[in-house]
């Protein structure tokens, strides 16, 4: 799962900075106070979870196993549905975009609970 948590890594770092960017310098006249922290908050989960793949990623090659990979399918399940709702709902005012949010949240700290289960069977032998 090297590579593929890398890439994963790689693309949702990429696109977590350039959407920063665009809210920064694209949308601060566009959306509102409010919306605009929404955005962020989308931002901030999704390049917090890249960086998390990125560990992962390093992790994989050390501990190789289903906890670890479910770890990093979570997480970017979680990017997805928590980030991409809240890009959805501030870009399109759409407030059912928000019903979608609690899931990918629910999807990060199942991928925790994953990496924290993988971490506890390191010391049983």
């Amino acid at each position: 799962m090297l590579r593929q948590f890398l890439m994963l890594a790689a693309f949702f770092g990429f696109t977590g900075v350039g959407l920063g960017a665009f809210a920064a310098h694209g949308l601060k006249d566009r959306l509102s106070s409010d919306y605009l922290a929404v955005f962020h908050t989308g931002v901030n989960y999704q390049l917090i979870h890249a960086l998390a793949l990125l560990a992962l990623a390093v992790l994989s090659v050390q501990v190789p196993g289903r906890l670890v990979n479910a770890a990093g399918v979570m997480f970017c399940i979680g990017i997805v549905l928590f980030s991409g709702s809240l890009y959805a709902l501030t870009l399109s005012g759409v407030r059912l975009f928000g019903v979608i949010t609690p899931f990918g949240g629910l999807a990060f700290l199942v991928g925790w609970a994953c990496l924290g289960m993988a971490a506890w069977n390191l010391g049983k032998a």
